[in-house]
Protein backbone atom coordinates (compact mmCIF):
# COMPACT_ATOMS: atom_id res chain seq x y z
CA UNK A 1 0.00 0.00 0.00
CA UNK A 2 1.31 3.30 -1.07
CA UNK A 3 2.04 5.94 1.96
CA UNK A 4 0.70 9.23 1.35
CA UNK A 5 4.00 11.09 3.40
CA UNK A 6 6.27 9.44 0.16
CA UNK A 7 7.59 11.90 -2.12
CA UNK A 8 5.41 11.60 -5.81
CA UNK A 9 7.93 11.26 -8.43
CA UNK A 10 8.21 11.88 -11.84
CA UNK A 11 9.79 8.34 -13.29
CA UNK A 12 10.44 8.25 -16.95
CA UNK A 13 10.45 4.42 -18.29
CA UNK A 14 12.25 3.70 -21.94
CA UNK A 15 13.28 0.97 -23.63
CA UNK A 16 13.09 -1.29 -27.09
CA UNK A 17 10.01 -2.77 -28.24
CA UNK A 18 8.91 -5.60 -25.94
CA UNK A 19 10.88 -4.76 -23.38
CA UNK A 20 8.43 -4.91 -20.61
CA UNK A 21 8.57 -0.96 -20.25
CA UNK A 22 5.04 -1.01 -20.43
CA UNK A 23 3.45 -3.61 -18.16
CA UNK A 24 6.28 -3.20 -15.93
CA UNK A 25 6.08 0.37 -15.42
CA UNK A 26 2.29 -0.01 -14.96
CA UNK A 27 2.76 -3.06 -12.01
CA UNK A 28 5.05 -0.89 -10.34
CA UNK A 29 3.12 2.05 -10.65
CA UNK A 30 -0.10 0.34 -9.16
CA UNK A 31 2.21 -0.88 -6.56
CA UNK A 32 3.59 2.43 -5.35
CA UNK A 33 0.22 4.41 -5.81
CA UNK A 34 1.33 6.16 -8.93
CA UNK A 35 -0.17 7.20 -12.05
CA UNK A 36 0.41 5.43 -14.98
CA UNK A 37 0.76 6.67 -19.02
CA UNK A 38 2.49 4.75 -21.47
CA UNK A 39 2.77 7.28 -24.00
CA UNK A 40 3.46 4.51 -26.90
CA UNK A 41 -0.46 4.02 -27.59
CA UNK A 42 -0.65 7.97 -28.27
CA UNK A 43 1.60 7.05 -31.51
CA UNK A 44 -0.28 3.82 -31.69
CA UNK A 45 -3.71 5.65 -32.37
CA UNK A 46 -2.32 8.03 -34.51
CA UNK A 47 -1.05 5.47 -36.84
CA UNK A 48 -4.11 3.33 -36.19
CA UNK A 49 -6.32 6.42 -37.63
CA UNK A 50 -3.86 7.38 -39.99
CA UNK A 51 -4.05 3.77 -41.53
CA UNK A 52 -7.71 3.82 -41.02
CA UNK A 53 -8.23 7.08 -43.46
CA UNK A 54 -5.50 6.71 -45.84
CA UNK A 55 -2.80 8.90 -44.55
CA UNK A 56 0.50 8.52 -45.42
CA UNK A 57 3.89 8.90 -43.20
CA UNK A 58 4.99 11.32 -45.41
CA UNK A 59 1.76 13.47 -44.68
CA UNK A 60 3.01 15.66 -41.27
CA UNK A 61 -0.20 17.58 -41.70
CA UNK A 62 -2.71 14.96 -42.73
CA UNK A 63 -0.88 12.88 -39.33
CA UNK A 64 -0.53 16.33 -36.58
CA UNK A 65 -3.99 16.84 -37.54
CA UNK A 66 -5.65 13.57 -36.09
CA UNK A 67 -4.06 14.21 -32.73
CA UNK A 68 -7.12 16.21 -31.53
CA UNK A 69 -9.28 13.13 -32.16
CA UNK A 70 -7.17 10.56 -30.04
CA UNK A 71 -7.88 10.53 -26.13
CA UNK A 72 -6.45 8.86 -23.49
CA UNK A 73 -8.80 7.37 -20.13
CA UNK A 74 -8.23 5.45 -17.35
CA UNK A 75 -8.77 1.56 -17.10
CA UNK A 76 -10.19 0.61 -14.05
CA UNK A 77 -7.01 0.52 -12.07
CA UNK A 78 -6.68 4.08 -12.99
CA UNK A 79 -3.56 3.51 -15.61
CA UNK A 80 -4.06 5.98 -18.77
CA UNK A 81 -4.32 2.92 -21.08
CA UNK A 82 -7.40 3.39 -22.62
CA UNK A 83 -7.46 5.01 -26.04
CA UNK A 84 -10.30 6.59 -27.43
CA UNK A 85 -11.77 8.09 -30.71
CA UNK A 86 -14.88 10.01 -30.79
CA UNK A 87 -15.57 8.41 -27.33
CA UNK A 88 -15.18 4.57 -28.49
CA UNK A 89 -12.86 2.16 -26.96
CA UNK A 90 -10.52 1.41 -30.23
CA UNK A 91 -7.55 0.19 -27.28
CA UNK A 92 -7.62 -3.40 -28.94
CA UNK A 93 -7.12 -1.93 -32.21
CA UNK A 94 -3.97 0.26 -31.87
CA UNK A 95 -2.38 -2.88 -30.68
CA UNK A 96 -2.47 -4.92 -33.73
CA UNK A 97 -0.07 -6.29 -36.52
CA UNK A 98 -0.64 -3.45 -38.89
CA UNK A 99 -0.12 -1.26 -36.82
CA UNK A 100 2.91 -2.62 -35.57
CA UNK A 101 4.29 -2.36 -38.90
CA UNK A 102 4.00 1.06 -39.16
CA UNK A 103 4.13 2.61 -35.73
CA UNK A 104 7.90 3.48 -36.35
CA UNK A 105 7.28 5.29 -39.90
CA UNK A 106 4.54 7.66 -38.22
CA UNK A 107 6.69 7.97 -34.90
CA UNK A 108 9.56 9.19 -36.67
CA UNK A 109 7.71 12.34 -38.11
CA UNK A 110 9.27 15.49 -36.38
CA UNK A 111 6.25 17.67 -37.05
CA UNK A 112 4.22 14.67 -35.06
CA UNK A 113 6.56 14.33 -31.94
CA UNK A 114 6.01 17.74 -31.40
CA UNK A 115 2.32 17.96 -31.67
CA UNK A 116 2.56 15.34 -29.18
CA UNK A 117 5.28 16.77 -26.41
CA UNK A 118 3.31 19.46 -24.56
CA UNK A 119 0.47 16.51 -24.36
CA UNK A 120 2.83 14.36 -22.72
CA UNK A 121 4.59 17.05 -20.58
CA UNK A 122 0.50 18.03 -19.30
CA UNK A 123 -0.15 14.14 -18.35
CA UNK A 124 3.38 14.35 -16.05
CA UNK A 125 2.00 17.63 -14.04
CA UNK A 126 1.76 17.11 -10.49
CA UNK A 127 4.21 14.42 -9.98
CA UNK A 128 3.79 10.74 -9.18
CA UNK A 129 3.39 9.17 -12.24
CA UNK A 130 5.50 6.47 -13.99
CA UNK A 131 5.33 7.25 -17.83
CA UNK A 132 6.66 4.59 -20.46
CA UNK A 133 7.97 5.25 -23.96
CA UNK A 134 10.63 5.16 -25.97
CA UNK A 135 11.64 8.99 -25.61
CA UNK A 136 10.54 9.90 -21.95
CA UNK A 137 13.75 10.39 -20.17
CA UNK A 138 15.35 12.17 -22.96
CA UNK A 139 13.24 14.29 -24.80
CA UNK A 140 9.60 14.36 -22.87
CA UNK A 141 10.63 14.65 -19.66
CA UNK A 142 14.12 15.56 -19.69
CA UNK A 143 14.23 16.99 -15.75
CA UNK A 144 12.13 13.58 -14.49
CA UNK A 145 13.16 12.88 -10.73
CA UNK A 146 14.30 9.05 -12.17
CA UNK A 147 15.10 7.74 -15.36
CA UNK A 148 14.81 3.71 -15.83
CA UNK A 149 16.41 2.12 -19.38
CA UNK A 150 14.28 -1.26 -19.26
CA UNK A 151 16.65 -3.26 -21.55
CA UNK A 152 17.01 -7.12 -23.29
CA UNK A 153 18.12 -9.04 -25.79
CA UNK A 154 15.81 -9.15 -29.30
CA UNK A 155 15.93 -12.63 -28.99
CA UNK A 156 14.03 -12.64 -25.35
CA UNK A 157 11.96 -9.38 -26.52
CA UNK A 158 10.54 -11.63 -29.58
CA UNK A 159 10.53 -14.90 -27.46
CA UNK A 160 8.20 -12.45 -24.79
CA UNK A 161 6.08 -11.02 -27.73
CA UNK A 162 5.58 -14.64 -29.11
CA UNK A 163 4.28 -15.69 -25.85
CA UNK A 164 2.14 -13.41 -25.55
CA UNK A 165 0.20 -13.50 -28.59
CA UNK A 166 0.19 -16.99 -28.61
CA UNK A 167 2.53 -18.22 -31.34
CA UNK A 168 4.57 -21.11 -31.28
CA UNK A 169 8.10 -20.68 -30.45
CA UNK A 170 9.94 -22.03 -33.66
CA UNK A 171 7.08 -21.17 -35.76
CA UNK A 172 7.20 -18.80 -39.34
CA UNK A 173 5.32 -16.37 -36.71
CA UNK A 174 7.74 -16.26 -34.39
CA UNK A 175 10.77 -15.75 -36.93
CA UNK A 176 8.61 -12.67 -38.11
CA UNK A 177 8.25 -11.61 -34.73
CA UNK A 178 11.90 -11.52 -34.39
CA UNK A 179 12.43 -9.44 -37.63
CA UNK A 180 10.20 -7.11 -37.23
CA UNK A 181 11.36 -6.53 -33.49
CA UNK A 182 14.90 -6.42 -35.14
CA UNK A 183 13.63 -3.95 -38.17
CA UNK A 184 12.26 -1.48 -35.12
CA UNK A 185 15.03 -1.47 -33.63
CA UNK A 186 17.33 -0.47 -36.06
CA UNK A 187 14.78 2.53 -37.24
CA UNK A 188 14.22 4.06 -33.92
CA UNK A 189 17.92 4.56 -33.04
CA UNK A 190 18.70 5.92 -36.27
CA UNK A 191 16.01 7.92 -36.65
CA UNK A 192 16.62 12.00 -36.64
CA UNK A 193 14.14 12.49 -34.37
CA UNK A 194 14.36 11.24 -30.67
CA UNK A 195 16.14 8.41 -31.21
CA UNK A 196 16.08 5.21 -28.89
CA UNK A 197 18.82 5.60 -26.42
CA UNK A 198 19.16 5.68 -22.32
CA UNK A 199 19.20 9.47 -20.70
CA UNK A 200 22.69 9.33 -19.76
CA UNK A 201 21.53 9.70 -16.22
CA UNK A 202 19.29 6.41 -16.98
CA UNK A 203 19.66 3.75 -14.21
CA UNK A 204 19.84 0.68 -16.62
CA UNK A 205 18.36 -2.23 -16.04
CA UNK A 206 18.45 -5.56 -18.09
CA UNK A 207 16.25 -8.35 -17.67
CA UNK A 208 16.53 -11.01 -19.51
CA UNK A 209 16.22 -14.51 -17.78
CA UNK A 210 14.16 -11.94 -15.02
CA UNK A 211 10.72 -13.40 -14.49
CA UNK A 212 7.99 -10.61 -14.60
CA UNK A 213 7.40 -10.27 -10.92
CA UNK A 214 11.42 -9.69 -10.46
CA UNK A 215 11.31 -7.31 -13.05
CA UNK A 216 8.67 -5.21 -11.41
CA UNK A 217 10.07 -6.43 -7.94
CA UNK A 218 13.34 -4.36 -9.54
CA UNK A 219 11.63 -1.26 -10.23
CA UNK A 220 9.27 -0.65 -7.39
CA UNK A 221 13.06 -1.14 -5.46
CA UNK A 222 14.55 1.43 -7.92
CA UNK A 223 11.93 4.02 -7.18
CA UNK A 224 11.62 3.76 -3.37
CA UNK A 225 15.59 4.36 -3.43
CA UNK A 226 14.71 7.48 -5.02
CA UNK A 227 12.44 8.19 -3.02
CA UNK A 228 13.90 7.48 0.01
CA UNK A 229 17.29 9.84 -1.68
CA UNK A 230 14.88 12.91 -1.90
Amino acid sequence: MAQTNRPRLVVAIDGPGSSGKSSVGAAAAIELGYRFCDTGLLYRAVTWLALRRGIAADDPDGLVALVAEVEFAPDEQGRLQRVLVDDIDHTADVRGPDVDEAVSAVSSVRDLRAALLDRQRALAAGGGIVMAGRDIGTVVLPDADLKIYLDASVDERARRRAAERGVPPESPGAAEILEHLRRRDVLDSTRAVAPLRPADDAVILRTDGNTFERTVAQVVRTIRAAEAAR
